[in-house]
């Protein structure tokens, strides 16, 4: 991950529109020398949690990677475990190395936290990940910036906090480290001043916000004037104005139409989760694909189909190729092999070229019985969708610079340079009859093929090749069940996890097929929501063969769709963990979200049709499976997905032929409008019930109304707890009763699963009763946001307080004022602390 190295020595208040100079440093010829942004840098141990026998804290000084003690091992790894380290002054820091044992060993940490600053006692979290189980050191770029990228970030102390060792029960061993970044105090110290201007404007505007909250006008302006920064963007304070100082709400809805319709809440909306939604495509028409497993699925998003070939049936390989559109099935060849197509084949892959509207194939896998040397051939293929008919390009690829016959590959096109991408997958060899042990696999690099002039080229050899070991030889560890996506706009090649051997992957890799350059993707994970305990507490897909990809380009998002565990006793989806999850990885935030997780408990099966597989959940989820296809059409924004197996132990030969779509929506301006109003309008009323309460039944009736979907049960049941307000006195509100209200549900799926499917949505907070002057919960919008999604949070317990501890309405209406202002870009609005979070009696 890359971040921005500016170095202007003038920080502005984007509020404002006010900036703080800086005084220039004295023009000498070392400031005007260009400093190398990442150098090693010295440090020293600090501080740390144990240390067991003879592993102290400072063999982590020395790269000693074949001797077995040189290493810090913790004296137990029950947390908090610590390594804190302190640098010889303040810098800049780019990166951290770690070196490893010789060889794999139970003791790496294969999850850690680095945390920095320029004290001890408070440090922002800087790294997130992992190392890999084997002997190679790895190197991982740190967050140099503050959160809004505004600035670097100096350091002086990092803490380095294992959390999980390969072996689970083993102590956690770092065996070496180093530092990289810049500490020349003439490179660090405009960035240090500038670092202390920007904490200056943020604890300037905590002291605003406080003297604004308490009413103290005569000191914020004071203060305002004389340091000439700005609390907030003049819109927010306009609606501060109009809502807050005059209670105008009728003005602060209009405001806050306009500001959404101006684009302004589009940030927010954005950074929320997709709703998900799963439609069965019925075809109860007798021409249509049989079950299957292991087949292909491409779509071709210009002409709106979708292509299907072969597969897996549970007794025989398919070689039949189907077209579908418009909601019907067509068979285009019943036997492909009849027509100078290949031969029956599970496990190969195809992609679509749109510019030529062809189809490529590649690969099969081959019963141990049958490969020999006559059938362990790797032929490629091409389909005319225009013509439809079948063309052999080459009966063995591997005799032209092109990859052995390989099965569980990936295939990726880039249209526009007139590429095809192969990486992976597990080559077949010729079954040797007198062989009488066990042969190690071997695994495919990647290879490009280049359509226009027909040839192939080896980019990347296995790390086990022969040819590795050579300086000017390009290698990478090779994999199985893997993904892989192409953006045609960044040029790169997107990789994450799969398998070698017994080895589970769980990486994320970049590879830019223009510059060959080859990346890590640094983990930043959010833990929001999840439990420890969670199978997917690590925030991001378990890696295993069931994991599906596809890529948006457009939004710079990838997707993956992951079924069944990659365990053997969890196949069968009769076990407690088999599941669906739906993941969105951001290519702009690099976070992954998980969309959702559907767990089946005790379904109705043992029936040879997959109908009674899913019982009652035929119109809701697809069953958890593997050997399926999931493939994306980037103009509709849906997914489509084709069979599988179930992975039913009592019937092993069942395979799945049913059609689901997929569709993911974000939240609509509409929906925050709606919520917005109601919360406006909702304030208002509860004035209005202590001022004239037949005005405001009336107001209940005619104005609230129109914000309330009157067929939803549940915003329904809220609007009429809303008319209890009416028959209670002034007395009884003033006085802190409470009118039990829940929150409109404006949820953007709807969707109610049956008892035999347990949804756990990651990114809501259960809807809770509480009084008209509690916080709204997000889930009235059926969106999250980190915002609301800790109850912890500062901001968050500042506005429970205020709002149950003061009952006047301009407390109130400060309080809504909070929590409207949240869905506003951040650096338009006050800051989230309070000046009171620093106080402590």
């Amino acid at each position: 991950m890359s971040f921005s190295m500016s170095s202007s020595p003038t920080i502005t208040d984007n509020n404002a529109n006010v900036s703080v100079s800086l005084v220039p440093m004295s023009r000498n010829k070392r400031s005007q020398q260009n400093f190398r942004l990442s150098e090693r840098l010295n440090f020293e141990i600090y501080r740390y949690s144990s240390y067991a026998q003879n592993y102290t804290p400072e063999n982590v000084l020395v790269d000693c990677p074949n001797d077995q003690t040189s290493r810090w091992s913790a004296f137990t790894n029950t947390p908090p475990q610590f390594l804190t380290l302190k640098l010889r002054r303040p810098a800049i820091l780019k990166k951290i190395k770690f070196g490893k044992f010789e060889k794999s060993h139970v003791c790496n940490i294969k999850k850690f936290k680095v945390f920095g600053g320029l004290d001890e006692e408070h440090m922002v979290l800087l790294l997130e990940g992992g190392l890999r189980n084997d002997n190679l050191a790895e190197t991982f770029s740190i967050r140099c910036v503050n959160e809004d990228r505004a600035e670097h970030l100096p350091i002086l102390f990092l803490k380095i906090v294992p959390i999980l060792s390969w072996g689970p029960s083993f102590n956690f061993s770092i065996w070496y480290i180093e530092l990289h970044g810049q500490d020349d105090p003439i490179y660090t110290c405009a960035r240090m001043k500038n670092y202390n201007t920007l904490r200056e404007i943020e604890i300037i505007k905590l002291c605003l916000k406080h003297f604004r909250q308490e009413g103290y006008m005569s000191a914020f302006g004071a203060l305002q004037n004389q340091t000439n920064v700005r609390l907030e963007h003049p819109l927010i304070s306009q609606l501060h104005k109009y809502l807050v100082v005059q209670g105008d709400f009728e003005k602060a809805e209009c405001f806050i139409k306009d500001c959404i319709e101006g684009g302004h809440m589009d940030e927010y909306l954005t950074r929320q989760d997709y709703k998900h939604s799963w439609h069965l495509k019925r075809n109860d028409s007798a021409i249509k694909p049989g079950n299957r497993g292991g087949h292909q699925l491409l779509v071709d998003s210009k002409n709106r189909c979708i292509y299907l070939y072969g597969g897996w049936d549970g007794y025989q390989d398919l070689s039949d190729l189907w077209l579908y559109n418009l909601d019907e099935w067509t068979l285009l060849c019943e036997r492909s092999e009849l027509l100078n197509g290949p031969t029956p084949r599970s496990c190969h892959k195809m992609i679509f070229d749109p510019i030529s509207e062809n189809i490529f194939m590649l690969g099969r896998y081959l019963d141990n019985s049958i490969r020999t040397s006559e059938y362990i051939k790797s032929d490629f293929y091409l389909y005319d969708t225009r013509a439809r008919t079948w063309m052999q390009i080459c009966d063995d690829t591997s005799q032209v610079g092109g990859p052995q016959l390989v099965y569980d590959h990936q295939m990726c096109i880039d249209a526009d340079k007139r590429f095809i991408y192969v990486f992976g997958g597990k080559i077949l060899t010729s079954r040797n009859v007198n062989a009488t042990a066990s042969i190690e696999p071997e695994y495919s690099g990647l290879y490009s093929y280049h359509i226009a002039t027909n040839t192939w080229t080896q980019i990347l050899v296995d790390c086990h090749h022969p040819s590795a070991s050579l300086a000017d030889v390009m290698s990478i560890k090779s994999r199985i069940t893997h993904c892989m996506v192409f953006h045609n706009k960044h040029r790169k090649l997107y990789i994450y996890g799969g398998q070698r051997g017994k080895e589970d992957l769980d990486e994320f890799l970049c590879y830019d097929v223009d510059t060959q350059a080859i990346s890590v993707l640094t983990k930043d994970h959010t833990h929001q929501g999840m439990s420890a305990n969670s199978n997917d507490a690590n925030m991001e897909p378990s890696s295993g063969y069931t994991l599906r990809a596809t890529i948006d380009c457009d939004r710079d998002e990838i997707y993956v769709f992951s079924s069944l565990s990659k365990v053997k006793d969890r196949r069968d989806f009769l076990h407690v963990d088999a599941s669906n999850s739906f993941w969105v990885y951001s290519l702009v935030s690099h976070k992954w979200s998980r969309i959702y997780n559907c767990r089946y408990y005790e379904p109705n099966i043992l029936g040879g049709n997959h109908k009674g597989i899913y019982g009652e959940l035929a119109e809701q989820e697809p069953c958890p499976r593997y050997a399926h296809q999931l493939v994306y059409d980037e103009v509709e924004k849906m997914h489509y997905l084709f069979g599988g197996n179930p992975g039913i132990n009592q019937n092993q030969q069942l395979r799945l032929d049913d059609l689901w779509l997929l569709f993911l929506e974000k939240p609509k301006r509409e929906a925050i409008l709606t919520h917005c109003r109601y919360m406006l309008r909702k304030l208002k009323y509860e004035e209005m019930t202590r001022q004239d309460p037949l005005k405001a039944m009336l107001y209940l009736r005619q104005h609230i109304a129109a914000v309330v979907d009157h067929s939803d049960p549940e915003q329904l049941k809220n609007f009429h707890k809303l008319a209890s307000l009416l028959f209670q006195t002034s007395r009884d509100i003033d006085s802190g009763g409470e009118s039990q209200d829940s929150d409109l549900n404006l949820n953007m799926d709807g969707a109610n699963l049956t008892q035999e499917v347990q949804v756990e949505s990651d990114n809501s907070i259960p809807i809770e009763n509480v009084s008209l002057e509690s916080d709204e919960s997000i889930s009235t919008l059926g969106i999250s946001d980190e915002l609301f999604m800790s109850e912890t949070t500062s901001l968050v317990k500042q506005l429970h307080t205020e709002c149950h501890s003061q009952s006047d309405s301009k407390s109130k209406r400060a309080c809504l004022f909070n929590k409207l202002v949240r869905f506003m870009p951040s650096s338009m609005v006050q800051p989230e602390g309070n000046l009171s979070d620093f106080i402590v009696i």
